[in-house]
């Protein structure tokens, strides 16, 4: 919907009901139309569609017609002013154009003549002869031209008749001649009734009585020195002001030469001026606005103290003064501009001052070091455009001060303050803080361990500057780099999934690795478990000590996403449990715990299935199963032995011994191991003082080791306070298969060894 502002002569609006499509040029001259005042509201004023020559228009969708919003009345729009013209303009936005058009109301007969007071009184002397004349109060009439007050009559008598006369304005006026000598003796006082018509079809009239009074002689009539005064006053004078001062003398002598001075014709409650009646001076008694009226006519009637009068008219022209500001009115404003883009539209707005020449005129300006220009377009309308493309990484917002002064004496200006706002666009892409990274990390580190850090920055704002990291694969396909460096999508932190004492010689690791990182963002990757090994010959199976405390940590699931951001982010829940309250899974780190104290009442034997998931749209997940082995003791476990087939109850009496000769064999090795890695420490050592460089020199500890909690050895070789041993069992295996892993390595690298990786900035497309 475009805005349709109207301006009219009064300072009044009339609102239209427009919506206007047209390619009509802003300096074309201006459509007028005429219609009679008084229609009703939404009366049809003109097709503008069949005018311009133009298809259909969104005045009125169906018919393209201009109508009426509401009753217009000519005589409160415009009063005596002829014509009555009521300018509008056009205004369409995007792309802003202007047009404006006219429409004049012409009058109709709808106000009849009035009078301004029921009753007139003459005093006429005795002595006046016939062909006198006598000044009668006119009737007022609102309309204009022939349907204002064309002619006077008064009732049939003997004695007068009434003549009409013609002003230089136009207006008609009555003076009462007499026709028959009046005899106060014979008819002291005469009743009249005087009528005034317009010249509509049919004629309006209005009526009033003249009630004449016959006096004494008093044979000579005021006279003013001049028949018409005319004065300039400015608008701002203050009250009691000197105005003028009008003179008239009477040649009587005695009360019939006294004269007093009145308004003849007006109300003086409501005219600005006031007159005094001994001295006929003139003066201001309310403040005159220029803006409102700008001339005064007063008829100013002498009186002698015989009752004949004289008469002169007093023409004031109020004079205009620099005593409004301009004022400023914002049609459209933008709420944001986006960057990058050729001129556009920021604001249209129109300005007026009601002062009238130098005082009226203004002038638009902005502050000089803004990319912006303010166009005048059409008729005091001015849009504020860009001047070229904005940068709102340069620059995100702009306050722009719009200065309206006038070019009258002194100076008044008004100033509209508004705040541009630039609309962020997609123009820059991620930058690292540094081309590349050298990250260190030493060998048989834990999982998860954070090895730095990577930073970059966008110089957008908003979502376009929401950064995401992630691993691109490495250049050598035969890099198992996802499965040994991580990275937080959210904060660029690196961490180090897997990096053994064995990987220092494999040929996938060079002394230094690269790392590209994008910016991405899609669930497309299911959760990966790395322990409980998932792909394992059997489940992982964790001893148990039937002594355990609630909260005992019994195992650490660790998962990996190769998505970014939220799509990252894991949870963790037990999903199938032999005893549902035995055991609890941390949401977020992944720990298997036992949630209350064991029982006799406990099987043996527990399976667990555990569940991640990631917080993708839709979800992926991924499952492990963790079985549970309770014991009474660390070197026990309590496992009844399964049934072989064709075995009848109770013949495994006799097995209790091969269990605890393999046990007793078990923990030997485990000491044997434990001896032998100390051993391989120190001859590793040994070889890297002698300069050997070949891998089978001087080779780690074998693989075979399942990730879990570490086992530590201090630099004494002893054992560290904690400590525990990862037992897998095959399903169906019997006592005798039991296979305990060897410990984990100590997480102590020699002097100078670390893994060199360089990570490059890689910037998204």
């Amino acid at each position: 919907m475009e805005t349709v502002l109207v301006k009219t002569l009064q300072k009044r609006q009339v609102f239209f009901l427009v919506i206007l499509l047209l390619l009509w040029e802003a300096g074309s001259e201006a459509i007028r139309y005429s219609m009679p005042e008084e229609r009703e509201s939404g009366s049809f004023v003109a097709n503008l569609a069949k005018d311009l020559g133009l298809g259909l228009l969104q005045l009125d969708v169906k018919t393209g017609d201009l109508l009426l919003s509401e009753k217009l009345d000519r005589e409160g729009l415009c009063g005596a002013t002829d014509p009555c013209i009521l300018h509008f303009q056009l205004l369409l936005e995007n792309p802003v154009q202007f047009f404006q058009a006219e429409l004049e109301l012409t009058d109709i007969n709808d106000h009849s003549p009035e009078f301004p007071d029921r009753e007139m009184l003459l005093k006429i002397p005795e002595s006046v002869q016939p062909g006198a004349v006598f000044p009668l109060k006119t009737a007022q009439d609102l309309d204009i031209g022939n349907n204002t007050v064309q002619r006077y009559a008064v009732s049939p008598n003997s004695h007068f008749h009434v003549v009409t006369h013609n002003r230089g304005d136009g207006r008609k006026f009555p003076e009462l001649m007499l026709d028959k000598a009046v005899d106060r003796e014979e008819q002291p006082e005469l009743s009249l009734i005087l009528t005034a018509l317009d010249g509509g079809a049919p004629p309006r009239s209005g009526t009033t009585a003249v009630r004449i009074e016959v006096v004494d002689i008093n044979d000579n009539a005021p006279e003013f020195l001049q028949s018409l005064y005319e004065v300039q006053i400015p608008e701002n004078s203050p009250l009691n002001t000197l105005v003028a001062a009008v003179s008239a003398r009477d040649l009587d002598a005695g009360t019939y030469g006294n004269v007093a001075y009145a308004l003849f014709q007006g109300d003086e409650v409501t005219q600005p001026f006031v007159i005094d009646e001994l001295t006929g001076e003139i003066r201001l008694q309310r403040a005159l606005d220029f803006e409102e009226t700008q001339k005064y006519n007063m008829e100013i009637t002498a009186t002698d103290g015989g009752g004949l009068s004289g008469k002169c008219t007093v023409a004031i022209e109020v004079e205009d003064v620099n005593d409004n500001a301009p004022e400023l009115t914002m049609s459209t404003l933008a709420s944001s501009t986006p960057e990058n883009s050729p001129e556009t539209v920021v604001a249209v707005f129109s300005v007026s001052d009601p002062d009238s020449g130098d005082n009226g005129r203004m002038v638009c300006s902005i502050q000089d070091d803004l990319p912006f220009l303010l166009k005048p377009t059409f008729k005091n309308f001015y849009t504020l455009v860009t001047e070229r493309p904005l940068d709102r990484e340069e620059r995100a917002e702009y306050n722009i001060t719009i200065t309206v002064g006038d070019l009258g004496t002194p100076r008044r200006h008004t100033q509209h303050n508004l705040t541009v706002r630039v609309a962020d666009v997609n123009d820059n892409a991620p930058a690292f803080s540094q081309p590349a990274y050298t990250l260190r990390v030493r060998e048989n580190n834990s999982p998860a361990l954070h090895i730095g850090t990577v930073r970059a920055t966008d110089a957008d704002a908003g979502a376009n500057a929401q950064l995401t990291y992630s691993l691109l694969p490495p250049s050598d396909p035969h890099l198992p780099l996802a499965s040994l460096v991580a990275i937080n999508p959210d904060t660029g932190q690196l961490f180090a999934l897997r990096v053994r004492a064995a990987d220092r010689g494999a040929p996938a690791l060079s002394s230094q690795a690269r790392v590209r990182v994008l910016v991405a963002d899609a669930n497309d990757h299911a959760p990966v478990v790395l322990y409980p090994p998932p792909n394992a010959s059997a489940p992982c199976t964790e001893l148990l000590p039937r002594a355990a405390e609630p909260g005992y940590l019994l195992a650490k699931v660790v998962a990996v996403d190769g998505d970014a951001g939220q799509n990252a982010w894991l949870s963790y829940r037990l999903l199938q449990a032999t005893e549902p309250g035995l055991f609890g899974v941390g949401a977020h780190s992944g720990e298997v715990r036992t949630a209350r104290p064991l029982s006799e009442r406990d099987a043996p034997r527990q399976r667990l299935l555990l569940l991640v998931r990631d917080h993708g749209e839709p979800p992926l997940s991924a499952s492990v199963p963790l079985h549970v082995l309770l014991v009474d003791g660390f070197s026990q476990p309590y496992l009844p032995p399964p049934e072989a087939p064709g075995r009848a109850p109770g013949a495994g009496a006799g097995a209790d011994e091969p269990l605890t000769v393999a046990l007793v064999g078990a923990l030997a090795c485990v000491s044997a191991l434990l001896v032998g890695a100390l051993l391989a420490l120190a001859a590793g050592r040994l070889c890297r003082r002698g300069g050997a460089a070949s891998a089978g020199g001087c080779a780690g500890p074998a693989e075979g080791g399942v990730p879990g909690q570490l086992l530590d050895v201090g630099g004494t070789g002893t054992l560290a306070h904690g400590y525990r041993y990862e037992v897998c069992l095959t399903e169906g295996s019997g006592l005798k298969e039991f296979k305990f892993l060897k410990p984990i390595l100590p997480n102590l690298p020699p002097q100078g060894e670390y893994m060199h990786m360089t990570i490059n900035r890689h910037e998204k497309a």
